[in-house]
């Protein structure tokens, strides 16, 4: 069987460019912090993929800090301070976080103390699109990172998190982006890598692809590759209604990532769906990667104003620029028969349930 993968807000295949990055990294023998040849070998490359890194974030002159990722970058900026945000964030910024911004029915949330606060700028599970008001203090950046257009540099934001894997790097390596001069103490001690803001050697290979793949993202973007991906999505969502009017799509009126379509058919679980896709060929998800596994309904749903039973019946489908139409097309041919089993096995469940009715009634008499 043909596998389709339809779970890019999940992770996405590493790029042939980060590939050979990494490969080509594989060959320096010294550590960055050494100072032989070796070592200045090594440390050229690591500056170069920052410098990388920042032209592809608009982050020119702010200060790049690599970590594992964005929990790890978020956990460097968030613990301990207090922070408020809202329950749609990831749970990466969440746990660290006072979840009490207010949110809208389209996922939009409002942020009255910029300086206090963390706001995502797309949302993993429905793609939606935040204003980032200016003076924010930290964004998670990381969906949005290789999918839309923005500046570091302009958002107003004091710290942002990324990580590689979202957009074709490697796992395990990402940043802190830190407005410069901001006074950040280190989680991680024992070493002056990375301006003494982050100990350990670092991770070289993981961060020469991730530099070459967030460059690779950002030419996407520029040659409108993105564009096409939301003619995709657009007509994916249209399709899918017209098979299930009575479905939802979380955040439909609000600004959205091109890709990500959060689809909720009340009484039809999210989890079953997965399964049933999976077994048909496709890769979706339920939610949050970082949450699979795990059947519970989805915070960020049920902060839109969406019950228990509708967030549970929720599956993202999130595509790419190497997903193309006809790949959809399959997608919603094989979801268009998964719901009129289920549809057809949920009307004969209420025609049973109704005559047991009638039987007990007539009994009764």
């Amino acid at each position: 069987m043909t596998r389709h993968y339809l779970d890019w807000n999940a992770t996405t295949p590493v790029r042939p460019e980060a590939r050979a990055a990494m490969i080509e990294a594989m060959d320096l023998a010294g550590n960055p912090s050494s100072v032989h040849t070796e070592g200045r070998a090594a440390r050229m490359l690591l500056e170069r993929s920052r410098e990388q890194l920042a032209a592809a974030l608009g982050a020119e002159g702010a200060d790049i800090v690599f970590t594992s990722g964005t929990t790890e970058a978020a956990t460097m900026v968030l613990a301990g301070r207090g922070i408020r945000c809202a329950a749609v964030e990831h749970s990466a910024v969440k746990v660290w976080c006072d979840p009490v911004l207010p949110v809208d029915g389209e996922g939009i949330v409002t942020v009255d103390d910029p300086a206090r606060a963390s706001l995502q700028l797309a949302n993993n599970e429905t793609g939606v699109i935040q204003d980032l008001p200016q003076g924010l203090d930290s964004s998670d950046l990381t969906q949005a990172f290789g999918k839309i257009p923005f500046a570091f540099n302009w958002l107003g934001v004091t710290a942002g998190f990324v990580s590689a894997h979202k957009l074709g790097g490697p796992k395990g390596v990402g940043a802190l982006i830190l407005k410069k001069g901001t006074d950040m103490p280190a989680l991680i001690r024992g070493g002056g890598q990375e301006q003494g803001r982050r100990a350990g050697t670092e991770n070289l290979v993981g961060i020469a692809g991730f530099a070459a793949a967030a460059s690779a993202a950002q030419k996407e973007l520029e040659a409108g590759l993105w564009d096409e991906v939301a003619a995709r999505r657009d007509a994916l969502e249209a399709r899918l209604l017209d098979i299930a009017p009575t479905a939802r799509i979380a955040g439909k009126n609000a600004r959205r990532l091109p890709n990500t379509t959060c689809i909720l058919t009340s009484g039809w679980k999210g989890e079953t769906q997965v399964m049933q896709m999976d077994l048909a060929g496709f890769a979706v998800s339920a939610g949050s990667a970082c949450s699979s596994g795990k059947i519970r309904a989805s915070g960020a749903l049920q902060a839109m104003g969406f019950s228990d039973g509708e967030a549970q019946s929720a599956i993202r489908i999130s595509i790419s620029p190497a997903v193309g139409r006809d790949e959809v097309n399959r997608f919603a041919d094989a979801w268009e028969s998964a719901y009129s089993r289920w549809r057809d096995r949920n009307g004969q469940a209420g025609r049973l349930a109704a005559g047991r009715t009638r039987d007990d009634r007539d009994h009764r008499s």
